[in-house]
């Protein structure tokens, strides 16, 4: 099954068209990178797939089921971290679990049960914030942490609670470059994890679609790029896919190698950024495609 399925998403406000006919599939364990010019709808995108703004045609499948309003299928991590500066880091993270695994009367009426709970709850987000780097800072509050340790323990926050796919809104945009790269090779092991479930038979853990304006982090940290973007030929209706590639994997223990990028970078740019470059929308859509022709000279290969 398809975690994500967009299927002929249209929105529009008035009689502004933000975007017209978008089309996506993404399967579990993508890392995905959405990019595009400032206004061209991302942020639009993510929210139909959230089910806070449903669009206005069309519709959103997350898991296969119809998305119309919020639901734990879809989490998301915003670039102004959404934590409770009362509680610890390990409280915030287990926070969710405690809404979603406990009612209010339960924490009243079966008193030790919930106790019992809410010391499951807390080692669970003791173990995701190792995860993510931050063994010693568990009993911290928010005041007491960098900006880049506040945004791990909010990825922890949306992730401790499993959703089949985790949406990032420039998740690293207000960091400093240091901590912005701690964090992209946290998504690099992420995906390592991914790689290895996958070998195992399982079903991978982390499907995310990362936005970004940053090209370099788009290639450096997915493993497919989708471009966004009004300059194509029936641009006037609203923003399409203009472009969806695989990108080079890239393991967190290797040298980022940036001469990797360029040839994609610049291509990034000419097709997704540039306003004189008007072309049909499809030109550079071709994610499933090199998929299939890469598996088929994989099956070539070991038939030999």
């Amino acid at each position: 099954m398809h975690a994500l399925e967009i299927r002929n998403l249209s929105h529009w406000y008035g009689t502004r068209r933000i975007l017209n006919k978008v089309n996506l599939t993404i399967a579990p364990g993508q890392i995905v990178a959405l990019v595009g010019p400032s206004g061209c709808g991302k942020s639009t995108l993510l929210r139909a797939i959230l089910g806070t703004d449903p669009p206005s045609e069309g519709e959103v499948l997350a898991e296969g089921r119809l998305v119309t309003e919020p639901n734990r299928d879809v989490g998301i991590v915003y670039q102004n971290y959404s934590l409770y500066e009362f509680l610890s880091a390990e409280e915030n993270v287990a926070f969710g679990l405690k809404l979603d695994k406990t009612s209010l009367i339960s924490r009243f009426i079966a008193l030790p049960a919930y106790l019992r709970k809410r010391r499951e709850h807390l080692q669970m987000a003791r173990d995701f914030l190792k995860k993510v780097g931050l063994e010693a800072a568990m009993g911290h509050y928010p005041a007491e942490l960098s900006g880049g340790m506040r945004q791990r323990v909010a990825i922890a926050q949306a992730f401790i609670l499993q959703p089949k796919i985790v949406l990032l809104d420039e998740p690293f945009g207000a960091l400093d470059e240091a901590t912005r790269e701690d964090l992209q090779l946290m998504l690099l092991r992420f995906y390592q994890e991914n790689l290895k479930a996958k070998q195992r038979g399982e079903r991978p853990q982390y499907t995310i679609i990362i936005v970004t304006h940053e090209l370099n982090e788009a290639i450096y940290v997915a493993d497919r790029v989708i471009g966004l973007s009004r300059f194509h030929t029936e641009g006037s209706q609203g923003a399409m896919v203009v472009y969806d590639r695989p990108c080079p994997v890239f393991h967190p223990d290797d040298p980022k190698d940036l001469s990797k990028f360029v040839e994609q970078r610049e291509e990034l740019r000419s097709a997704v950024f540039d306003p004189n470059y008007v072309k049909h929308h499809s030109k550079y859509v071709s994610f499933w495609d090199e998929l299939s022709n890469d598996a088929l000279a994989v099956a070539a290969m070991n038939s030999r």
